[in-house]
């Protein structure tokens, strides 16, 4: 039985001094002063206690891979996919297995519990599949890990990936994937919506598209994904990730494109590390930040998470597996810099991934699975601005990472004195 009583926590919301009892990994109370005893108890010490971090967009297959089989010298999002078609008749479905299990042990070290990964289908062996598949058993006692079947040489512009694509979803893969700015031609793009969606309705599934990672404002594939979305009653199910060329569109068009994706029900996914990385490559000055549109999407009610995309891969030679990097940069990129923009960037690595991936028992009111993080901070700003350290992480009521808040000793005056990192 994972039992336990949290005390003396602080809420995103706000809230201060309140407990959280669990009982059989679930939480059946939040409020203050809960009188219960002969349980095992953490002290929060007025910390933040949050629910844990979610990554909605990432590629685990390519993780810690950085290097192999050369470093990507240009930078540029197309020399990282050559540099993986390279790598991947060398891949070992072990070696797969080894660097993603790494990963996660980092993920769950940061609070991170839950994952969306896109997998590459397009190698007719399927190694990653199976590999990602393994990962996904053996980390399941505590991080969920979403799987997206993904082109990444594109649906229709290569051999067998359709084929290879169905065979992924069989094999128990959950999420619909796609790339439609990398086929041949726009129509060929639009093309591949049409059968991925249409494919998608038939089965249940979700839909999760890499969808205009360009500079280009006239790539305008999310209108498409958004037509077909609507046309299909896929609503809540389908997600644009990327949507960069949105940065470069003109305003009277995105005053149109925005409500189309409202009325589809069509969430976002932007990836502030690597759109302020990869895209404006081509730019001299002035440089385009290249992220899409957050704050406005925002302001319409369309669901926005902030994705990490990569770590130390062919595209990304950084990376920690820490969403508040993540929220951070988002906030930065996107001038989210009001107290209510800054609370929107904390809400876009927590609460706006869990409910795009479709969590259950996601959150801390009663009747949610006991999943949470307690941060040497007192409110989703201090986290943002310092990014401390993940005090205890919680998975289903029982402690499964803790680490030490950082104490700085100071010499004053010939006196010794412990200084708390967060406050000196």
């Amino acid at each position: 039985m994972n039992d336990l009583i949290v005390r003396n926590a602080s809420l995103a919301d706000g809230r201060r001094h309140i407990d959280i009892l669990v009982r059989d990994g679930k939480i059946v109370a939040t409020e203050p002063a809960i009188a219960v005893t002969g349980m095992p108890e953490l002290d929060a010490g007025g910390d933040l206690l949050c629910s844990p971090f979610v990554d909605a967009h990432f590629h685990m297959d390519a993780v810690l891979s950085y290097g192999q089989p050369r470093v990507n010298q240009s930078g540029t999002l197309l020399e990282g996919i050559a540099l993986w078609g390279e790598l991947k008749p060398h891949l070992t479905q072990q070696a797969l297995v080894d660097r993603a299990l790494q990963y996660c042990d980092w993920a769950v070290a940061k609070g991170l519990l839950a994952i969306r990964s896109h997998v590459d289908i397009c190698d007719p062996r399927l190694l990653a599949v199976e590999a990602l598949l393994e990962v996904r058993k053996q980390v399941a006692p505590y991080l969920d890990l979403q799987l997206v079947a993904f082109p990444q040489d594109g649906l229709l512009r290569s051999a067998d990936a359709w084929t290879n694509l169905q065979r992924a979803i069989a094999m128990g893969v959950d999420v619909v994937g796609g790339i439609p700015h990398f086929e041949r031609t726009m129509q060929d793009g639009a093309e591949s919506i049409r059968l991925l969606c249409e494919f998608a309705a038939e089965r249940g599934l979700m839909v999760d598209m890499h969808c205009d990672e360009s500079d280009d404002p006239m790539s305008r594939h999310i209108e498409t994904l958004a037509y077909h979305a609507h046309r299909l009653g896929l609503q809540g199910r389908v997600t644009g990730s990327h949507l960069t060329s949105m940065h470069s569109m003109d305003n009277y068009y995105v005053s149109k494109l925005l409500p189309l994706m409202k009325e589809a029900g069509v969430a976002a996914i932007a990836n502030p590390l690597i759109n302020i990385t990869l895209q404006g490559r081509h730019d001299h000055y002035p440089k385009r930040r290249g992220m899409t549109r957050v704050p406005e999407m925002l302001a319409l009610g369309i669901p926005v998470a902030f994705g990490h995309d990569c770590v130390m891969d062919p595209w990304y030679s950084m990376g920690a597996g820490d969403m508040l990097e993540v929220a951070s940069m988002g906030l930065h990129v996107a001038q989210m810099t009001s107290q209510a923009a800054m609370h929107q960037c904390f809400d876009a690595v927590t609460r706006n991934p869990a409910q795009i991936l479709g969590l259950q028992g996601y959150g801390l009111e009663p009747g949610c699975q006991a999943d949470f993080v307690i941060l040497d901070a007192r409110d989703p700003i201090e986290a943002l601005r310092l990014r401390p350290v993940r005090r205890y992480v919680v998975r289903r009521g029982r402690v499964i990472s803790q680490t030490a808040a950082p104490i700085a000793q100071l010499s004053l005056d010939g006196r010794q004195q412990s200084v708390n990192f967060r406050l000196g």
